[in-house]
Formats: C-alpha cells, sequence, structure tokens
C-alpha cells in the first residue's frame, strides 16, 4: 500500500502505506531528507523521533521506486491523518499498491548500520510496533460495568491497552515479473487481548482466570504472490484478522480510541486459507476456508465431557455423554467481493465470512455484510457498514430445564468448563423453548472530516439489535452517538480524545459484570476518553 507513513490497514492488519512513490489524496507538503542522525542506535532512535516531530510522513527518497502500480485507482487517503490510505479490505497484503519494506519504523532506522539491521533490511524483513496507553471517566463505576461499550472495558481507569511488536515480510505486489513471498508474527500485550483472544490459544488467562492484563498472538502467518494470474493473486495461510469491517483490534488501524458496539460483537481472526484476487484494478475476489471463527484448528473435533449427563441427569439439549468442545469449529467458508471506482471516491466491500451451519460455537457468527466508503472532497469522507449474524440452537436462559443443563455442565461453555466470559446463552421469546436461534442486525456510520494532514475528526453513530441478548447478554436495541479527534504529533505519535453516548432502549445494560453477578442498572452510559499511541 503506498504513500505517506506505513501503518495498518484496519480491516487486515496490513501496512497501509509505502514511504515511496507517494500519490496523495490532497497536496501534501514536501518532506525534506533527514539529518545525520549519529551511529549509535539509541542515539538514532530518539533523533529520528525528535525529527519526525511536526512532519506529515517521513523523510523523501528520491531514489525510491514507484509505491503504486499504474494504472490503479487514485490513492483515496493519507496517514497521517488517516489509520489508512486504501479503502481498507482484508486477508491480504494490498494488492498493486506495496513495496516491501514500507514501514515508516524509528527502530529500524536505529539499528540500520548495525549488522542485525543490514542483514534485515537485505531480506525485506522489518520488526516495529507501538505501545498504547489509554484511560476515561465514565458515568458507570463497577468493574467491567463500561462494557458493552468496548475497548475501555473498566470505567474510571487508565491503562496500558496494547504493547505489539511485528516480525514481518510483505510481497512487492506492484511489480508484476516475479512470484514474491511474505509473513508477520506478532505479539500483543496488554487489556485488549480479551478482545482479540481465539478459544484454545491462551485463551486460559481470560476463559480460566479473567485476567486484567494478558497476551495473544492475533496474527502469524504467510503469503504468497502470484502476479500472473490476471491482475495478481495472494494466498495467505495461517491466523490472521478477520476480512470485513471498518475497525480492527490494532489500535492504530482505527478512527477513534473506543470502538463500535458493531465491531466489538463480531468476528475478529480466522484461521485457515485465504485467497485474495484482483479480477481488474476495480474488481477484487475473495475466497477462504477457515475452522470457524475465533478458534483453533485443534478445537476441531475435540470433545469435553457432558457433566449432566454424567451424574445421572437426562440432557435433551446434547444428550450424549460427551459433546463437541465448540461446536463452531468444522470447516467454514469466507467470501467477499471488492469493487472500487478509478477515482477511489466509491468503495463498496460484500462478504460472508466464516459461513457453515450456524451452529452455537464459541464466535461462530455467520457474518453477512457490507462496507462502504464515499469520498466526499479532500477533506470529507463517510464510511459506512451493516450486518446480520446468527447462531443457531442457542440454550434457551429463559427456561429453567436449560439453566439447569448450563449450570449442571451440560453444555460446552457451561461454568464448569469456562468459567469466565463464557458465550452468553439467548432469552429466548419462547419460554418453554430449550433453545432459539440468536439474531443480531446493526448499522453504523463514521463521518470524518480532515482540515489538515495531522487532523481528524469523527463522528460515529449506530444502531445495535441484540435481539435475544446473546452477544451482549441483554435483548435490547442500542443507540450510540460518539465524537473524536485525531491529533498527531507526528507520524508517529498520536493523541485521540473522545466522547461517546450510549442508551440501551429496552433494559439496563450497563455498569453490571456478569463475571460476579452484578446484573446492570443503567440504561443510559456517557463516557470520555482517549488514548496516546506512540510507534516505534
Amino acid at each position: 500500500m503506498c504513500a505517506g507513513v506505513a501503518r495498518a490497514d484496519p480491516a487486515s492488519g496490513d501496512p497501509a502505506v509505502s514511504t515511496a512513490g507517494s500519490i496523495a489524496a490532497a497536496p501534501q507538503p514536501a518532506v525534506p531528507a533527514a539529518p545525520d542522525l549519529g551511529s549509535n542506535p539509541i542515539q538514532r532512535f530518539f533523533a529520528y523521533q525528535a525529527w519526525e516531530m511536526g512532519k506529515s510522513g517521513p523523510p523523501a527518497d528520491p531514489n525510491a521506486p514507484p509505491s503504486r502500480r499504474s494504472p490503479w485507482p487514485s490513492q483515496p487517503e493519507t496517514s497521517p491523518p488517516m489509520p489508512f490510505t486504501e479503502w481498507p479490505y482484508g486477508g491480504t497484503t494490498d494488492i498493486g499498491v506495496n513495496r516491501a519494506s514500507s514501514v515508516d519504523s524509528p527502530l529500524m532506522v536505529a539499528i540500520a548500520d548495525t549488522g542485525l539491521g543490514k542483514t534485515l533490511n537485505a531480506a525485506h524483513i522489518q520488526a516495529y510496533g507501538w505501545l498504547d496507553f489509554g484511560g476515561n471517566v465514565s458515568s458507570s463505576s463497577v468493574r467491567g460495568g463500561n462494557s458493552p461499550a468496548a475497548y475501555d472495558y473498566n470505567p474510571n481507569r487508565l491503562q496500558m491497552d496494547q504493547a505489539v511488536l511485528y516480525v514481518e515480510r510483505t510481497p512487492d505486489t506492484v511489480q508484476t515479473d516475479h512470484v514474491d513471498w511474505g509473513f508477520r508474527i506478532s505479539a500483543l500485550y496488554g487489556t485488549d487481548y480479551r478482545y482479540t483472544t481465539a478459544y484454545g490459544i491462551a485463551s486460559y488467562q481470560l476463559l480460566k482466570y479473567n485476567k486484567a492484563y494478558g497476551y495473544d498472538f492475533p496474527m502469524v502467518y504467510a503469503e504468497l504472490y502470484v502476479p500472473k494470474i490476471l491482475q495478481g493473486l495472494v494466498i495467505r495461510v495461517g491466523r490472521y484478522i478477520a476480512l470485513p469491517d471498518i475497525e480492527a483490534q490494532l489500535a492504530p488501524n482505527n478512527y477513534m480510541y473506543s470502538h463500535s458496539l458493531t465491531y466489538t460483537f463480531d468476528n475478529y481472526t480466522n484461521t485457515g486459507v485465504q485467497g485474495t484476487l484482483a479480477v481488474t484494478r476495480n474488481v477484487f475476489v475473495q475466497l477462504g476456508l477457515s475452522v470457524g471463527s475465533d478458534t483453533a484448528l485443534w478445537n476441531a473435533g475435540a470433545r469435553l465431557p457432558n457433566l449432566y449427563v454424567l451424574t445421572g441427569h437426562a440432557d435433551p439439549i446434547y444428550p450424549g455423554r460427551t459433546f463437541l468442545k465448540d461446536p463452531g469449529a468444522v470447516p467454514s467458508f469466507t467470501a467477499c467481493l471488492r469493487m472500487q471506482s478509478n477515482s477511489a471516491n466509491d468503495n463498496v466491500y460484500f462478504c460472508a465470512d466464516a459461513i457453515n451451519h450456524g451452529q452455537y460455537g464459541y464466535n461462530n457468527l455467520q457474518w453477512l455484510g457490507v462496507t462502504y466508503y464515499h469520498r466526499f472532497d479532500d477533506h470529507w469522507h463517510i464510511a459506512l457498514e451493516t450486518w446480520h449474524i446468527q447462531q443457531n440452537g442457542v440454550p434457551n436462559l429463559n427456561n429453567p430445564t436449560s439453566q439447569a443443563i448450563i449450570a449442571g455442565g451440560g453444555e460446552p461453555f457451561s461454568p464448569q468448563f469456562l468459567p469466565f466470559n463464557a458465550p452468553n446463552g439467548a432469552l429466548c421469546r419462547n419460554r418453554n423453548a430449550l433453545t432459539c436461534n440468536a439474531p443480531e442486525q446493526t448499522a453504523l456510520f463514521y463521518l470524518n472530516y480532515s482540515p489538515e494532514a495531522l487532523d481528524n475528526f469523527s463522528l460515529r453513530g449506530e444502531v445495535f439489535d441484540d435481539i435475544v441478548g446473546q452477544r451482549t447478554g441483554v435483548a435490547t436495541t442500542y443507540y450510540e452517538a460518539a465524537l473524536g479527534w485525531q491529533h498527531w504529533l507526528s507520524p508517529q505519535i498520536e493523541l485521540r480524545p473522545e466522547i461517546s453516548w450510549y442508551h440501551s432502549a429496552n433494559a439496563p445494560a450497563f455498569n453490571g459484570n456478569s463475571n460476579i453477578g452484578l446484573p446492570p442498572d443503567k440504561k443510559t452510559e456517557v463516557v470520555a476518553a482517549g488514548d496516546l499511541i506512540v510507534h516505534f
């Protein structure tokens, strides 16, 4: 991906921009060459951070090759101030607009003259990341009481949300004369691990102990780029960020510090094989096969003892002596279609993500939706998203028999197996039913205004209908309005203050914590929050 400062694609977590051959959506001030930074790596690191203060991008390189294939749709945005330069799509390194070693990293600058740095640069491998510190002041007060709002889970607190390190090589997708390859290994530590957790991958931290801080590896994958198939094919194998959505888990990939409910309660990561084919420069098709969503490969076929049956009870929901550990850990397909105008003023992205039989599982959501981006001019654009998700055969929390089965270890997510943060049952409308289907529907927008290269203002609004309460624990319709400001001190340092208003139409949904048996007691919540991101 191209132009400006490399960060990451909000949908995929892939590098969003290159440091060479940029084509900006709006005229950007020229960035001069960096001065002599010295020879000591520590000195070079801080000298480079200081040199970039107040600038809108990395130093210019007049010898860099073009970082955008020609002809290709125009680059819609610049970063700063946006979290991307290309309209986001996931599961791949962007085709046609990515050069290897394209991330503007103070760490790589610092070690450039060392033996390690020279070895990494020769192999087009980069190591980089960021620290993200956040906090909030909320009308809620109990631990976990901001939920279902995210990522500021705990009210009235300062915290380290994310410390992230990437080691990666990205394929050169601008050139069309040879096959290229890439990989990414990521590590995350902080409070946000609770949102990236996949069942069976270090998930004991969240599901067994409910730790405030934890670690995860949200992306571990390899890629192969084949340029001679139409306009290029990228095949990704491993664990990767789920394809759709405006937002993503990694802090720099988002307009704002907090996340919409739309993003909080859908698919996060998939593990499998994902192919992305550029049919033309305007039309991309994606097909993938994964083991469900947010679950480990080794969960497929794994079984647990049915403790309810083994203690002499009849279990009409799971009648056997064992049941699948995660019924959603089954072969699942993903199919997406991305279409973009030559001007890049319009981009639409249809996705069906991790589709299978839809049986109640850890996060077996059957995501069907669309995102749409429209650029009005060099300063204004809007991002829209709507989706429908559903799980089938969810135990009914309004039925006494279902309640006894859950409490007695008679279903895969009973407290005997997952003491904390287990998937919710459903508040089915028919109290006599043992199970029911649990659908959710949402609509989200981000309206963005960027007055100049280091500032953007975002207005977020959404309606989220948790029809039988399976996602949030409360059967209600949520309304949200939020206003955020993203101010970049440099391409490496970003401040994001914001204020959000949430309302539950049908029942109290805030200031509770199901992990400690405390029901919510507020229908409305107001949160002032913000974070500081420092890249390295």
